[in-house]
């Protein structure tokens, strides 16, 4: 047997030293899942670790400290209402993408669609579509992914949210690029996190990204924009004229994000966003085509004219 205060002890000593950023949290989130509990305040219930809990705990505490992140060892992370299956192969849904979900979710309260069509676009893990699912039940919503291996995990969650009572969601194996060709000018709401690393702060990563997050799900080029601007030109494809469109980025790109919007022409209400930390986060813009015929229709005149 061994005291389980002191294998948290030892544990959040381990994972400090190895440069974790929450060695307590982690700590007890690994024996948490050792003992099959939930709650952290179950672990008050126990003083001692049996020899093969202990054994599994102590192993799982190296992992960790070798910076495999805490969901693989878990295998499942918590999003909004939901619980969800990642590992190796899929990107770990963030805290921060939640409020990204918030402003998608208070829209679509806000402007009681029937069934309206949702489209989550780079969908990964499923997060913000399953999400959108258990949160807007009258809503028709879509998913895209184009790693083959990221979908594997979205459908594996959609079964169980499935099985849970949540409406169904629709995958689709593709790109942000030319997603969903038969759906145009028929979707309310596009929503993405895409890949918005630029490919020149690749270096600046820590290892549970750097090593265990697909690239794929990182990087957007150069600057990073390369996928929001793709996702801008299949939103104004997809949405139906006065529909919504929110996009995350990273926070250095609270001025870059919005400009891809107000440069592409037909957009209104572009707004761009703080998460709960008060970092730049997301953008959202509403679709309006008239503005861009408008914009194209008026003719220069002397006053303008440059």
């Amino acid at each position: 047997m061994t005291a389980l205060r002191e294998a948290l002890t030892r544990a959040v000593g381990i994972l400090a030293g190895a440069g974790v950023d929450s060695p307590d949290y982690d700590a007890r989130a690994l024996a948490l899942h050792v003992l099959g509990l939930t709650r952290p305040s179950e672990l008050g219930l126990y003083d001692d670790l049996t020899q093969a809990q202990s054994a599994a705990y102590d192993d799982l505490v190296a992992r960790r400290a070798s910076r495999i992140p805490l969901q693989h060892l878990t295998g499942s992370v918590g999003f909004r209402y939901l619980e969800l299956e990642v590992g190796p192969g899929v990107f770990i849904p963030r805290p921060e993408t939640e409020s990204v979900v918030q402003w998608a979710v208070d829209v679509a309260r806000r402007e009681a669609w029937a069934s309206p069509l949702l489209v989550d676009l780079c969908t990964g893990s499923a997060a913000i579509a399953l999400a959108l699912a258990n949160e807007v039940p009258a809503a028709l919503v879509h998913a895209v992914e184009q790693d083959p291996a990221a979908l594997a995990f979205a459908r594996r969650n959609t079964a169980t949210r499935v099985a849970a009572g949540d409406r169904p969601i629709a995958l689709h194996l593709g790109s942000a690029k030319d997603a969903l060709p038969e759906l145009a000018g028929q979707v309310r709401l596009v929503v993405s996190n895409p890949p918005y690393i630029p490919l020149t702060e690749a270096g600046e990563l820590g290892p549970e990204v750097a090593v265990h997050d697909p690239g794929l799900a990182l990087f957007g080029g150069p600057d990073g924009l390369d996928v929001i601007r793709q996702v801008e030109q299949t939103a104004r494809r997809l949405l139906i004229p006065g529909g919504y469109v929110v996009v995350e980025h990273a926070d250095s790109q609270g001025k870059s994000c919005p400009a891809v919007f107000e440069t592409a022409g037909g957009w209104t209400e572009i707004t761009d966003h703080r998460d709960l930390a008060g970092r730049d986060r997301f953008t959202t813009a509403r679709w309006t085509p008239a503005t861009l015929a408008t914009a194209i229709m008026t003719p220069v005149t002397s006053a303008t004219a440059t």
